[in-house]
């Protein structure tokens, strides 16, 4: 399959961002923003296009660890509390794990882990100078920039105490180099007009290095699952959620006689199906006792946002049905486009129970993790209801049963 990486990134980006505005209270389009300043400066620099894409990727990327529940305790949504997530080794160190396998076109080994390293060699690492990595260098100046600034409303002695604050921490947090790169791409108005929210897609759309590569479905699965272990990572009680049910998508697939590709298509829609959820706060995600009406007007928005984000990506077409109807009921009485069994095909239908079985086999804030038995009661009477596929949900609790 030709998969895009821009179209990806962006679609990913899309999800990330709401991840930032549940634990930092930041406005839409961080990781962009961030992206777009790294991006003019590496230009200013010199780097070569697949270092160019690279780094754009990598700050797209550069909070991914941010989802980490241990993260989430510790905050109560202030500023002080996104400088304190900020300075969190753990933070560099998940995110870092997180992007192992994916498809960088240059060695970016450790640019996320140290991406919060000071330049005189008292971050949390303790390497200096240009033993930090260029890149960075670069997202730690991006990074910091957009998250002490509205760049969204610009005016001109704004962009005057940026310009100060960047030279008073000269060779200390930052470069003379990157102070430098920065001061002269800053001299130009469109650098701060792409930044706002009404240009910054669009020049990403036009603008962005474009990169395609012949993947097979299998490696595709691979890069999928980094963004599946980020999404379940958001909470305790969801830590394997996604990952079980693409694995028990596979073993249905097989059990079906499917063609492998298309097993492993399943497998992906497996993977990304809650990528919505990193919309959802955690306080109701993780709220101890049932929710009450808004909130479960809330989370019931995931799947729409699942929806909205992968239908970004070309070839995902059928991937994107599969993931985003996973709370579609037979009946019609599900969400969040209220689809009957006349809309869903026979691999929407199968996430859809494979998902009701994963849940009620897990633990959750308000219930113990339930037996076979119970949640095969369950699972038949959702039949019953018109919610399940018949067929479909009895041949996975045989399946599972044994």
């Amino acid at each position: 399959m030709l998969f895009n990486l821009n179209e990806f990134l962006i679609s990913i980006s899309f999800a990330l961002d709401f991840v930032e505005m549940d634990i930092f209270g930041v406005v839409t389009n961080h990781s962009k923003r961030v992206a777009y300043i790294s991006m003019r400066i590496a230009e200013k620099l010199g780097l070569s296009q697949e270092e160019i894409f690279d780094i754009i990727s990598l700050s797209i990327l550069h909070d991914n660890g941010a989802s980490h529940k241990r993260l989430h305790n510790s905050l109560h949504k202030s500023k002080e509390d996104l400088l304190s997530i900020e300075s969190q080794k753990e933070h560099g160190i998940k995110g870092e794990e997180n992007i192992k396998e994916y498809p960088f076109l240059t060695n970016v080994d450790n640019v996320i882990k140290y991406h919060h390293e000071n330049y005189d060699g008292t971050g949390f690492f303790g390497i200096i100078g240009e033993e930090i990595p260029i890149m960075s260098q670069i997202i730690k100046l991006a990074d910091t920039v957009e998250l002490n600034c509205n760049l969204n409303e610009m005016y001109i002695e704004d962009k005057g105490k940026i310009l100060s604050f960047l030279r008073n921490n000269e060779n200390t947090i930052f470069s003379s180099k990157l102070v430098y790169a920065f001061t002269e791409i800053s001299q130009i108005p469109a650098f701060w007009l792409d930044l706002r929210d009404d240009f910054i897609n669009f020049f990403f759309q036009r603008n962005m290095p474009k990169f395609s590569i012949q993947l097979p479905l299998c490696k595709i699965h691979n890069i999928t699952k980094i963004f599946s272990n980020i999404v379940d990572s958001k909470s305790r009680f969801t830590q394997l959620h996604s990952t079980e049910l693409s694995e028990k998508a596979r073993i249905m697939g097989r059990f079906y006689n499917k063609p492998i590709d298309e097993i492993y298509k399943i497998m992906i829609a497996a993977d990304l199906h809650d990528i919505g959820k990193l919309a959802i706060s955690n306080d109701i995600l993780d709220k101890p006792t049932k929710l009450n009406d808004r909130e479960f007007d809330i989370i019931k928005q995931h799947s729409y946002f699942t929806r909205l984000s992968l239908q970004q990506i070309h070839g995902f077409e059928d991937i994107t049905e599969w993931a985003s109807n996973h709370h579609e009921k037979l009946n019609g009485k599900g969400y969040p486009l209220g689809k009957n069994r006349d809309e869903l095909d026979f691999n929407s239908r199968l996430i859809a129970c494979l998902d009701v079985y994963q849940a009620l086999m897990e633990e959750r804030p308000y219930r113990k993790a339930m037996t076979q038995y119970k949640a095969t009661k369950i699972l038949r009477e959702m039949i019953k209801d018109g919610s399940l596929d018949e067929k479909i949900t009895n041949d996975i609790i045989v399946v599972f049963s044994t």
